[in-house]
Order: structure tokens, then sequence, then C-alpha cells
């Protein structure tokens, strides 16, 4: 019999599982969409109910997948950090204007918490610190007050606030800890003091929280791969058609598993040090895409969520950049050209065909970066997470003619990929500003899949981009928490050196393509600029 470790991840639009042998090889893996709904603008809602029979769905196709002769040893669940509502009788509770029950989830990307996170913001509490200096709508004590202030039915209702990746351990088990990794960096949970803070909730408008001793938003704070409560339970374990009582480890957000299976990988057969890591940043490419670096001490970066203690790394203080909107970005644009159908055909996707005319068109040149030199793009569609962490950001595109053929949708997808390449470089750039020397991307993710992602982000960033050799480095990371709950190895950090490998390097370009990004850089962060004079402008006028 084969020891094999099974990794949950859910993203936000597929639930996915993945099975490992002890040395990290996949044998079987499976996935599942999941419903999204959208009633308002910027209101992104899901349903647990869902999510869980996605999961389900997912884990017995997999497990079937890797066959027989396997012995399933722990399970790790990662998911996006998104809030799930459920009450007393583990219900889920309506999070919505619609007011059905069933869409009880308020996703990651959902910003109808921007007034609620100005305001909390504008009071300026001292654990403010620890997220950049500026909360996020997206994480969880914004949509909180949210959901108190607009739909008070639904806030008394509610028994449990789970964050995404603590309701799949909740529901794998039956018991209600939460995950240093989530409450850390979604729930202003102080993991280096172990504590949550009266004051700040008692101070945002959330007092009854603290009154409560914070029952509804977790007691019990685990760290990450520690087993929750006796393993799998009957009813899941008939749900996944595995055993009760299968270990399963403490949970951790999606992209802080993608770090765990790419960031500590040897790289040219030498592993780093703890003290090395922070030449490193792994890129999670997705929906959004996340930034994580790691250092030995707590460094306060303006706009970087963070710093997060053992949040990612046990033992390492994280800093956590990211992009509201990366692999949304270019859907988006592509889904708005009337030239995209004219792509899509049998045995070739969309972006196949892109990067192939890109090439095409590129070939009279000196490189094809240079078919946008007089094409900019500010990807800011979703706002800006990092650094500059304000969702009121638009996006922005300069140098439109009036032609819509198929190459004008080439070049204006480049320049999309090329305006999220440089607001990596953006993050990194702040990062190295406060002690990090980040040399290194370690990338995984949707973005991964895409060669012309993956050379401009080197190009524009001026830094070696290497790729994890398993492509479900997120599953991975995943499937390691599930072989520390499951004792296969004694901790993250040996797991993660057993588990996970780095494939290929790709190095940047220097001389005249260093030069051409160094200049379009420049035009990136003018645009940001123009837009703050803009807004200026426009606010002058009396009675706006």
């Amino acid at each position: 019999m084969t020891d094999v470790v099974i990794g949950v991840d859910v993203g936000t639009g597929s639930a996915r599982a993945g099975v490992f042998d002890r040395t990290g090889r996949i044998l079987g893996r499976a996935s599942h969409d999941i419903r999204m709904w959208k009633p308002e603008t910027d209101f992104v809602e899901q349903s647990s109910d869902d999510i869980w029979r996605a999961v389900c769905h997912s884990v017995r196709a997999a497990v079937a997948e890797a066959g027989t002769g396997v012995t399933v040893r722990g399970i790790g669940f990662d998911a996006t950090c998104s809030l799930v509502a459920i009450d007393g009788a583990g219900q889920p509770v309506t999070v919505s204007p619609t007011g059905r029950d069933e869409q009880n989830v308020i996703v990651w990307m959902d910003h109808r918490a921007i007034a609620q996170a100005a305001r909390i913001n504008a009071r300026g509490h001292e654990i403010l610190r620890y997220v950049g200096s500026t909360i996020s709508p997206e994480m969880e004590t914004p949509k909180l007050l949210w959901l108190k202030e607009n739909m008070p039915e639904s806030w008394n209702r509610v028994r449990h606030f789970f964050d995404l990746p603590d309701f799949l351990t909740w529901k794998a088990t039956g018991a209600t800890s939460r995950s240093l990794c989530s409450t850390v960096c979604k729930w202003t949970y102080l993991g280096h003091e172990g504590r949550w803070d009266d004051g700040y909730f008692r101070q945002i408008g959330l007092g009854e929280l603290a009154d409560e001793k914070f029952q509804r938003i977790g007691t019990e704070v685990l760290p990450m791969a520690a087993p929750v409560g006796a393993g799998l339970s009957s009813e899941a374990a008939a749900d996944f058609g595995l055993m009760a009582g299968i270990p399963v480890g403490t949970s951790i957000i999606d992209a802080h598993a993608g770090g765990i299976g790419v960031i500590g990988a040897a790289v040219k057969g030498q592993s780093p040090r703890p003290d090395s890591l922070q030449h490193r940043l792994a890129l999670i490419g997705g929906t959004s895409s996340c930034h994580m670096a790691v250092a030995p001490e707590a460094r306060f970066v303006p706009g970087v969520w963070g710093p997060y203690f053992s949040a990612m790394v046990p033992g390492l203080w994280l800093n956590e950049g990211g992009q509201s909107a990366t692999g949304a970005l270019i859907d988006f644009v592509l889904k708005g050209h009337p030239q995209t159908k004219s792509l899509e055909g049998p045995g070739h996707t969309v972006y196949e065909a892109l990067n192939d005319r890109v090439q095409a068109l590129a070939a009279p040149l000196a490189f094809p970066a240079a078919l946008t030199q007089g094409l900019h793009v500010l990807p800011y569609f979703h706002g800006n997470r990092s650094p500059r962490a304000d969702p009121t950001l638009k996006g922005m595109i300069s140098g439109l003619a009036l032609s819509d053929t198929v190459d004008d949708l080439a070049k204006l997808y480049l320049a999309t990929i090329q305006a999220i390449a440089y607001g990596t470089r953006h993050i990194i750039q702040s990062l190295n500003a406060k002690g990090y020397a980040i040399d290194t991307i370690m990338a995984c993710g949707g973005g991964t899949k895409n060669p012309l992602y993956l050379s401009q982000h080197a190009d524009a960033s001026g830094c070696r981009l290497v790729l994890a050799e398993e492509p479900e480095a997120v599953l991975l990371g995943s499937a390691i928490l599930g072989a520390v709950a499951g004792g296969l190895y004694p901790a993250v950090t040996d797991a993660m050196g057993a588990m996970t490998r780095a494939g290929t390097v790709i190095e940047p370009g220097g001389g005249p393509v260093r030069e051409f990004h160094d200049a379009k850089y420049r035009v990136f962060q003018r645009m940001y600029e123009d837009q703050m004079a803009y807004r200026d402008l426009m606010a002058a006028v009396p009675g706006l």
C-alpha cells in the first residue's frame, strides 16, 4: 500500500482535489465548478452548501483516479478568504440583498464594505499597522460591520462566522477551531500575541463580539497543519467515500498554500536557508494574484498586508502583497473585444491564439514587448490592493485607435499582461525598500500556464522567475498540511523540503529589453499620477 495525502483547494470558480504520495508526486486530481452570484455592483456571493458538494465530488473523483492500493494518511484544505455565515443548527444564513439563505458567502473579491473599511481606517487603530496601515474591504471585519449595519436580522441569526478555509475543516470534522493563517491575515487576530484585540472591535462598532468573548469568530486558534478535532467525521467520510478518523490538518488561505508549495523549493540543487528566503517572492496567480515574502523579523511595509507571524512559513513573518484582478482582468479585456470570438476554435485556446499572433506581429521587431510602445494600461479595474491600498482606483487605457482588428486585440492583450507585471514590480520595489532583497520570483497558479505572462513578468520585474515542478502547487501546499497532520513529517518546513521541487527557470532580459520596461514602468506610475490629477480637477467643480 502507498501512503498518500489529499489536498483540497477551493478557488474563486471551482473546488479541486489532488492525491499526492509522500514525495509530492500527484497520483490523481479532479475539479468541480462552483456557483457565483452578483446581485448588485461590487456584490459577489456563493453558497457554502454548493461549495461543499463540489469539494465532495472532487475528492471522490481524485481518489478514484489515484486507483487502488493507496492509504489516505491525512487531508489538508485551503480556500479563498471568503466570509461564511452559519446559524446554530449548522445551516446557511443569507448575506445577500436577495434574502436567499443559499447565498451565505461573501466572496473575497466583494467590495460592498468600502465605506466600512474607510471608516475603520479613519479611526487609525494601532492594529492597522499589521495590515499595511490600511484595512481592505476584502478583509473580514469591514464585511462583518457591513452585515451588522445592513442586514441586522442575519447578523443576529449567525452563530458561526467562518473564513472559508475554516468552514471546510468544520464540515470535515465538526470542530469549530480556526486557522492561525486565516485569523491573522484577514480577521486582525494578533498571532504573535495569541489574542484578539477587544479595543479594536469596540472602536469600529463590533463590540458585541468582544462582549461574547469572540465565540462567533473563534476562541480556539490553531497553527497550520495542527490536527483538527478527532479527524474526518463519519458524515464527511461518507461524503468523501473514505474512512472516518483520517487526520485533518488546520487549513490555510489558498494563496498561502501556493506559497508553501513553491517558496522553499531547491533551485539548481540548492535549498534556501530561512534567512535567505527573503530573496524570494512567491507569486500565486489566478483570478487575482498574491505576492508572498517572508523574513526573520517583522517588516512594516505601507500598503502591503502584514507583517503576520507564522501565517505561512512557521517561525517567519509574512508580508502579503496582491493585485485584486489579474486573470479576471485579462478575461474582462478579452470578453469586451469584438474579435475574441473569432479566435475561438477546436484544439487551441484564445490565449494560445493570441500568443501566436503576438509572436507573428513581433517578428520584425527587436523583441515582442516593443509592440506596445504606444499602448499602455493601468490595471486598477478593481482598485489597487498593494501597495497603494486604494479600492476606489480605476483602470485606464492610453493609446487606443479607431480600429478593432485581431492585431489590435493582440496588442491590448500584451499591454494588459505587462500592466499586471508592472504591478508585481511595484510590490517588489515596496518590499525591497523595507529590507527585502528580492531577486527571484517563485511562481505558481493559473498564470504560469501562459508563457507570455511568464516572460513579461521576468522582463518587467528584472527578477529570475522559477516555476514549481508540480503545476498544482496550491493543491500540493494543502496536501502538505495533511501530511504533517497525518504524521508523515514532523513539521511544515520538513514536508516542504521533501515534497516541493523547482522546475523551469526563466531569466530576465537585459539591455534594450530592460530599458523598454523601465520606460513603460515610468508610464505606469505616471498614469496613476494623472488619475489623481483628474480627480482633483473634478473635485474642484462646485456642487460635486
